[in-house]
């Protein structure tokens, strides 16, 4: 096992990444469902803290996962094995959600995420031992993981035996987060990894369209529930449609502006760039639990306001554009959404929750809808060159214009 070369030429996803993915699905699907079952029943901000916990846990063990593969992805039985146990721990992870956000329950979460540490710790063993340029760097991964999983058991055993008071928690929580954040920075303050940028960034924008497909899955369920009541109507049908609008606006939004070149100019930037998108991430996957229940709510009668359910979709959406600017702007010279338009969109869209009362909750999902539709647009035609000029594809140049060969 030998770090992969930065400039690898042609390097992308491989087929054992792509079912990796493929299990942090089920994660991502259970932890969205159950979000989605709090804001319908009237508890959405109560279902915040439990699904930003567990969606850390999803988040950091697949980035975790991805930055190793992009360095030492060898691809052979003892990589594939090792990586299989980690799947293994999704799965055990993803059935200990509704537990976790129903009960505060977070044994069966914890347990799986151990065990998709535990395989995590055994490549960069491996790695220590078989790459010894880099044997700094690994056994530090190493420790570190292992030091910070270790503090996640005994957080775990002191809340089971009383130890550590409710209120207590969280604040616990928070500091084993900045523990595991801090431990990327502290293994490779001398010796950094041998990532691939433009790996990287395919890595991150595959599972961006996990995230958004979690989102039409999400919607699905709520059609699914409102044919199941024969209660089909023109805002069912808007609704539905803004839905799946929304999503592709977001899709394009987030897909403007390839991250590759700005990893590979500005690696000293991947640390923003990398946790930052904890937030868009989590956005995604809020976004698709509000629409599911916006979607369930015009098919048929659900406890929860209109307002409630506005607010559940306008500000996941608000939360996207905002870090969409600021995430990518380290990266590049010229963000391709300016800070005004995508702050100005974020600013309109959390404002049209307040217009309910007047309007209704179907028009004001429709309203997000058609403000990042016009975003998206404003983007793509501000970014055209304008028409006559070298970059414009439209453009034919005369023939007296073209360069003529030099003579032989």
């Amino acid at each position: 096992m030998r770090a992969r070369p930065i400039d690898e030429p042609h390097r992308v996803s491989s087929q054992l990444e792509l079912l990796f993915d493929l299990t942090f699905v089920v994660g991502v699907a259970a932890v969205t469902a159950r979000l989605a079952h709090e804001i319908a029943a009237g508890h959405g901000a109560a279902g915040l803290v439990p699904f930003f916990q567990v969606f850390f846990a999803i988040w950091w063990a697949w980035m975790n996962f991805t930055w190793f593969a992009s360095s030492y992805d060898t691809d052979d039985v003892a990589y594939r094995l090792l990586t299989m146990v980690q799947m293994a721990g999704v799965l055990v992870l993803a059935a200990g959600v509704p537990a976790a956000t129903e009960h505060s329950d977070f044994r069966a979460v914890t347990f799986g995420y151990l065990i998709m540490r535990v395989g995590l710790i055994a490549q960069w063993v491996r790695a220590g031992v078989e790459d010894p340029s880099s044997r700094g760097t690994a056994l530090r991964y190493a420790g570190g993981i292992a030091l910070v999983q270790l503090g996640w058991l005994l957080r775990l055993v002191a809340a089971e035996n009383g130890a550590l008071p409710s209120r207590a928690q969280v604040p616990a929580f928070a500091f084993l987060v900045v523990c595991e954040l801090a431990v990327p920075w502290w293994a490779e303050r001398t010796v950094t990894t041998n990532w691939h940028p433009h790996h990287i960034a395919e890595r991150y924008g595959l599972f961006t369209i996990i995230l958004l497909g979690e989102s039409v899955l999400a919607v699905s369920r709520g059609v699914a529930g409102a044919l199941q009541a024969a209660e089909v109507s023109g805002p069912f049908v808007v609704v539905a449609g803004s839905g799946l609008v929304l999503l592709f606006a977001l899709w394009w939004l987030y897909f403007l502006a390839p991250a590759g070149e700005g990893l590979s100019d500005r690696r000293h930037r991947s640390y923003l760039w990398g946790y930052g998108h904890y937030g868009i991430f989590a956005a995604l996957a809020a976004v698709g639990a509000g629409l599911e229940v916006a979607v369930e709510r015009t098919g048929h009668g659900l406890p929860v306001s209109p307002l409630a359910v506005g607010w559940a979709v306008a500000i996941p959406v608000a939360v996207f554009l905002a870090l969409l600017w600021l995430v990518h702007a380290p990266l590049v010279a010229e963000p391709a959404v300016r800070p005004a338009a995508a702050l100005g969109c974020a600013a309109a869209v959390l404002l049209l929750p307040l217009a309910v009362p007047w309007i209704g909750m179907t028009a004001v999902v429709a309203g997000i809808a058609a403000a990042c539709v016009l975003l998206t647009a404003y983007v793509v035609m501000s970014s055209r060159p304008p028409r006559g000029t070298a970059r414009d594809p439209d453009s034919v140049q005369d023939e007296g214009d073209r360069p003529r060969r030099p003579p032989t």
